[in-house]
């Protein structure tokens, strides 16, 4: 088991090496590049290769349009601030501080696999193979979520554009992509499940809140279901779909808020339960407080 865990790149270690931080290094800003490059080309051009429909991604989006399209201008300033976000947690790769080093290369295997597969996803997205791309969505997701649940205790600098910021997306990329890859997307069946499944953001996100006390993720995920809502209110103003997602978004906003303020202030979040229960969580919580 000591073998395996010192080959793994997942496994979690308090402190790494000189190559393997080299490594790191080279491979988290590699990787970053790629997914960056990959996503702004073809948000503005389609690819010119294969036998199946092609398009941009917006193209994708609009054209296949279902209970989960979402606007492209709202999304795009979400992937702009975030890729922006990452690039200032890979500069701590390259601090003077062996803490912010260590505390980066702790979730940089993960982040490396997110870039990867979202690299794939997005090549295979613009090609119209949704049922692959779902798949790998499937897999970021169960990747990030590892990422979370083993990595939640880290400063804003690396939770957000590594761990919250990309599973926030993921989350609602699988049900964008998946109503895209279901055959009648835009039909009144599947919109009523539409109708039903939009509410999973709302207590994806309240999970996150209450039990991690993470107002990234509910900020996050309030963005998105802001795209939500403007994309649907702009292609069918009588309709549920734009009503519940700017519902989920002021829900999610609002409690938001009440995280994020008294974190901001150095104070105790509103709800807890005991005195011990409450130190535990402080610990636990990845936003009180930067170290």
């Amino acid at each position: 088991m000591d073998r395996f865990h010192q080959i793994n790149p997942f496994a979690k270690r308090e402190s790494h090496s000189a190559n393997s931080i080299i490594w790191y290094k080279v491979l988290t800003l590699a990787s970053w590049l790629l997914s960056v490059v990959v996503t702004v080309y073809y948000a503005i051009e389609p690819p010119h290769d294969g036998k199946y429909h092609r398009g941009t991604i917006w193209h994708q989006n609009y054209l296949h349009y279902s209970g989960f399209t979402l606007n492209s201008v709202i999304t795009s300033i979400y992937w702009i601030v975030l890729f922006i976000l990452q690039l200032g947690y890979i500069s701590h790769l390259f601090s003077s501080k062996a803490e912010s080093v260590n505390a980066a290369c702790a979730v940089g295997s993960h982040f490396i696999a997110n870039n990867l597969l979202h690299f794939g996803f997005v090549m295979l997205f613009v090609r119209s193979h949704f049922v692959w791309a779902e798949i790998l969505l499937i897999l970021n997701f169960a990747n990030l979520s590892s990422l979370y649940f083993r990595h939640n205790a880290y400063p804003r600098f690396i939770h957000l554009p590594a761990v919250s910021g990309p599973l926030a997306w993921t989350f609602v990329a699988i049900y964008w992509n998946g109503a895209i890859m279901v055959p009648h997307q835009g039909g009144l069946v599947a919109r009523i499940f539409a109708n039903i499944f939009v509410w999973s953001i709302l207590g994806y996100g309240m999970f996150f809140i209450i039990l991690y006390k993470d107002y990234t993720m509910g900020f996050a995920l309030s963005v998105l279901a802001a795209s939500l809502g403007v994309a649907q209110f702009f292609r069918q103003v009588i309709a549920f779909q734009w009503i519940f997602a700017f519902t989920i978004m002021a829900v999610l906003f609002v409690f938001t808020a009440i995280v994020a303020v008294p974190a901001w202030a150095g104070r105790e979040v509103p709800w807890g339960g005991t005195a011990e229960r409450r130190q535990v969580d402080a610990e636990r919580a990845p936003l009180l407080a930067d170290n």
